[in-house]
Formats: C-alpha cells, sequence, structure tokens
C-alpha cells in the first residue's frame, strides 16, 4: 500500500447471501467488531444483494461503512427482466457498484464490452466503481496472465477520461483463487497489480496510475491479509467469505491500517 498517493479499500462481496434481517445484523457486527479501532486509514465497503440494500443502507447509516450494489445494467431503463439500472442503486442510496465480477463473466454471459458499458452507465448516475479483472488457470499456466489482465483493463476502461478515474477501483481477482481457497502468492498479487498500474499509466499518466485504487481480491483472509496488502501495489481487498463473518472481516480491515 502506498497511502501517501491513494486510499485504502477494503470491500466485501457478499454474493447471493444474507436475507434483509440477516443484513441487518451482519451490518452491526462488523460495527461492533471494529468500534474503538481507527478506521480513519481504511475506507470500508459492504456489496450487498439488491434485496438487501436497504437494509443495509439503514443499518449503516451515519457510520464508517458505505454499502455497494454486486452488478448494474448498462440501459437507465427498458425491457430488461430481472434488471437494475445505476440510477436506481443511486437512489436506493448504494455509493459503490462492483462490475466485471469473474462469477458475472463465467455463469451470465458478461464480456469486456458490456463491462465497459456498465462502468459507464454507473458512473454517469454518479456511483463509484469496483471494476475486477482477473485470469483463468490456464492462462496463467500459459504465461499470458499479463495479457489476459492488460486486455480486460483497456477495454473496460475505454471512453473513461483520466477525472473519472478517481471514481474507479481495480480489484484483480484470479478467477482460479475466487472461492476456492487458493491464494495467489504475495508477490504474484503485487506483480500483477503492478501491471494494472502500468496499464493506467499507459492510458493516461503516471500521477493517475498513482492514485488509483487496485485491490486483490482471492481468497483474502484474516490470516494472509496482512501480508498481502504490505505490498507496495496492493491497496486493499475484495473479499468474498471473510466478508461474511463480522470478527475475520474486522482482522483484514484492522491489517489495512
Amino acid at each position: 500500500m502506498n497511502k501517501t498517493t491513494r486510499r485504502t479499500v477494503i470491500a466485501g462481496n457478499w454474493k447471493m447471501n444474507k436475507t434483509p434481517s440477516e443484513a441487518e445484523q451482519l451490518i452491526g457486527e462488523i460495527l461492533t467488531a471494529v468500534s474503538g479501532k481507527s478506521t480513519s486509514g481504511c475506507e470500508i465497503v459492504a456489496c450487498v444483494p439488491y434485496v438487501d440494500i436497504d437494509a443495509a443502507v439503514k443499518a449503516a447509516a451515519g457510520s464508517v461503512v458505505k454499502i455497494g450494489a454486486e452488478n448494474c445494467h448498462w440501459a437507465k431503463s427498458g425491457a430488461f427482466t430481472g434488471e437494475i439500472s445505476a440510477d436506481m442503486l443511486k437512489a436506493c442510496g448504494v455509493e459503490y457498484v462492483i462490475i466485471g465480477h469473474s462469477e458475472r463473466r463465467q455463469y451470465f454471459g458478461e464480456t469486456d464490452v458490456t463491462v465497459n458499458q456498465r462502468v459507464k452507465a454507473a458512473l454517469e448516475a454518479g456511483l463509484k466503481v469496483i471494476l475486477c479483472v482477473g485470469e483463468l488457470l490456464e492462462q496463467r499456466e500459459q504465461g499470458i496472465t499479463s495479457e489476459i489482465v492488460s486486455l480486460q483493463t483497456k477495454i473496460a476502461l475505454m471512453g473513461i477520461n483520466e477525472n473519472q478515474m478517481s471514481d474507479i477501483i481495480i480489484a484483480y481477482e484470479p478467477v482460479w483463487a475466487i472461492g476456492t481457497g487458493k491464494t495467489a502468492t504475495c508477490e504474484q498479487a503485487d506483480e500483477v497489480c503492478g501491471i494494472i498500474r502500468n496499464v493506467i499509466a499507459s492510458l493516461y499518466s503516471d500521477k493517475v496510475a498513482q492514485a488509483t485504487t487496485i485491490q486483490y481480491g482471492g481468497s483474502m483472509n484474516a490470516k494472509n491479509a496482512k501480508e498481502l496488502l504490505s505490498m507496495v501495489n496492493v491497496d486493499g481487498g475484495l473479499i468474498g467469505g471473510a466478508s461474511l463473518k463480522a470478527e475475520d472481516f474486522a482482522v483484514i480491515i484492522e491489517a489495512a491500517q
């Protein structure tokens, strides 16, 4: 982490977990777990299922926890049954939205192009974006991690100007490490986050690259967070399973201080 040029962000991705009442309880438990501890050096976000947004926003009101969603559509409205627009999320009190998560790419047909469309829609609505990129296991074994992650990043940021980059966080999530219990080594995480930073520098400037928060996701937990967050290019984490356990999530937040 380099706190002198960019903010540290720990974001929980709850995925398809928790009812509204359970969401309210978990937010309360997280606030209790971080109570009395300094959180000034770390921004805390909980990205929750659509049905939990109202309960989570109310439970987190006036606290250090910001609420995010897990996806949004690129259109403002229309015949898109089951989808939610960025404007709808904004109206519900959401501040952040995850876009391009590997599970959306793997199970729901997300492409680099639709990721770009969603990023533009979210920014236009005034949301902050957590943009996910990452390679498959076979791509890492083929030695093309740099090419894949660079391509994903470049396409996702098409048409995004330098000023808008202040509202974008990039999360490097190696697909082979998501929900598998496998974690990239600190060196692997730092290397790829550095590759992403270099891509941003090539698209915009070194100043923008140094100011952009780049998270690591992929089985970051209470045990390995401190070591991963010690790397210079790792500015936080997008946390899956550990974000559903208040005490574990609090440990990761503390490690980010």
